[in-house]
């Protein structure tokens, strides 16, 4: 399903990410493991369009990325959470959001198209435990909360596979033991899951593979319990541009994930 061959990753001239090798299947749950700057969400953002393949191959749904069109397929919950401030959007505002790679302009204005979507937005809201903050700014909610509404936002577009940047990251252990309960859920429905984290916690009972990477190339691939005996974090070269690259403020177009103008019939 996602097939990186011999891939070099980086943006602009600088390699980021060395010769990686890795196939994952429709279904697995799998923790992308390594310090800061290790090459890991670098690694998921060219799955997304975000970084360049410099060198092999990367195959989403058996297409290379730079071809992929049906980009609903895939959903992408970013590290950053942040609120726009000029964009004061409702919970299920944002959570709407997700179904616009689903139709295109047009067929938006159909009262059926509108419909749907709204079943969609509901049934994402109920899957995180928000359907009862649907009206609620989301300026109001916790970093927790806010995690569940991305979440939510992806799930929306109904995607096969969900990547997710440190979801735990600055969250209260209550809020990580909530979304784990809802990755956990999601992964037994048969969503295939990618989660890019720095340290397991939550995520231990979520994930059933990891992929350690260090320097930009992955040093393990296999079970839980080698991943936990192999040191990610000693020190090494840690590519400041894997985890300073700017993700968009909730609420902001993200140019690589907007729909593409359909051509013809």
């Amino acid at each position: 399903m996602l097939a990186y061959v011999g891939c070099g990753i980086g943006y602009a001239d600088t390699r980021v990410v060395h010769d990686v090798d890795l196939l994952i299947e429709r279904g697995e749950s799998v923790a992308l493991l390594g310090a800061n700057g290790s090459g890991k969400t670098t690694l998921v953002r060219a799955a997304l369009g975000l970084a360049r393949v410099q060198t092999g191959s990367l195959e989403l749904f058996g297409t290379p990325v730079n071809r992929m069109r049906d980009r609903a397929r895939v959903g992408y919950v970013p590290q950053r959470h942040t609120v726009a401030t000029s964009v004061p959007a409702t919970v299920a505002e944002v959570v709407a959001c997700g179904r616009l790679a689903r139709t295109s302009p047009l067929r938006r204005l159909a009262a059926r198209t509108r419909a749907a979507d709204a079943e969609a937005v509901r049934r994402a809201l109920e899957v995180v435990g928000l359907a009862h903050r649907a009206r609620t700014s989301v300026a109001e909610l916790s970093g927790g909360q806010q995690r569940r509404v991305l979440i939510a936002r992806a799930l929306a577009a109904d995607p096969e596979v969900l990547l997710l940047d440190e979801p735990t990251a600055g969250v209260d252990s209550a809020s990580q033991l909530a979304l784990a309960a809802t990755l956990a859920d999601l992964s037994t429905s048969g969503t295939t899951l990618v989660v890019v984290t720095h340290e397991l916690g939550a995520m231990a009972d979520v994930v059933a593979r990891a992929v350690v990477m260090r320097d930009g190339r992955v040093v393990h691939d296999g079970p839980l319990d080698g991943a936990t005996r192999t040191r990610w974090d000693e020190p090494g070269h840690h590519h400041p541009d894997d985890h300073h690259v700017e993700e968009p403020h909730l609420g902001e177009p993200h140019d690589a994930w907007l729909p593409r103008p359909q051509i013809g019939g």
